[in-house]
């Protein structure tokens, strides 16, 4: 299958027919998945699925840190979604998906940490983010990227009494957002650069760059996976591509 999937590329030709720089259909998020999170939503990629939740706890916070609340990102990779993973701890594949999505909210400065603040140095919010996969057709750390956003987009905080959580009491409080940056993941096969990658073509793929863009086209950051790399062209050519398709996941978010 891989090398028929270089031939394709080689003919400037995906498997399932798409544009280079196409996305599968449908690019779509559910909101409130989950009746016992505080945020939560799902994201479809063509049929990739990938569900985000959002809880709450309050703490002390760190001490280079005292005037900030904190951010906890994990992702699990469920078996249901692949025969390719099984039961136990987090592998290697799931710790890179959680680090990339974290690093994509917190170099953007996506959450304001000063805001989650409750007590200088004593009292703190702190936002668990939890990623599971329901069904992995490829491309799952844009799938989950969107997830992410969209759980913490419609995230409410929880009430709070004598420093205690009211799980269950809901204010309308949400999450305070600075930014909310879209990831566009874009791979290379040959010497050819391709957006959203089916699971087929992830198999054949060289190198993988994921870009974070905001809604003003900045780039906030970007992770290279795989085992190869990109020439400083092809990073160019690939930031191009994250900042054109990004505003098509970004239309899914409203």
């Amino acid at each position: 299958m891989v090398d028929y999937i270089k031939t394709l590329v080689d003919k400037e030709v995906r498997i399932d027919g798409r544009k280079f720089d196409e996305y599968r259909k449908p690019v779509k998020i559910e909101y409130g998945v989950s009746s016992k999170a505080e945020g939560s939503a799902k994201a479809i990629i063509g049929d990739t699925e990938v569900i985000a939740g959002v809880k709450f706890k309050v703490g002390e916070p760190y001490s280079d840190n005292p005037d900030e609340g904190t951010l906890i990102t994990t992702a699990e990779l469920l078996p249901l979604s692949s025969p390719e993973y099984l039961p136990g701890p987090p592998k290697e594949n799931a710790i890179e998906l959680s680090r990339i999505i974290d690093r994509g909210i917190r170099e953007s400065k996506m959450i304001d940490m000063k805001k989650l603040c409750i007590r200088s140095g004593e009292l703190v919010w702190t936002v668990f983010l939890d990623i599971y996969t329901i069904n992995d057709d490829g491309n799952l750390i844009d799938a989950a990227a969107l997830a992410a956003l969209a759980a913490l987009k419609s995230a409410v905080l929880p009430k709070l009494e004598n420093d205690q959580i009211m799980y269950g009491q809901l204010t309308k409080t949400k999450v305070p957002l600075n930014v909310v940056p879209v990831t566009s993941t874009i791979i290379k096969i040959g010497d050819k650069l391709m957006v959203d990658p089916c699971l087929e073509e992830q198999e054949a793929m060289q190198a993988r760059l994921s870009v974070g863009v905001s809604e003003e086209g900045n780039i906030h950051a970007m992770q290279l996976g795989s085992i190869g790399g990109l020439t400083p062209n092809e990073v160019d050519q690939a930031i191009g591509m994250a900042k054109k398709t990004t505003r098509i996941l970004r239309k899914a978010l409203k």
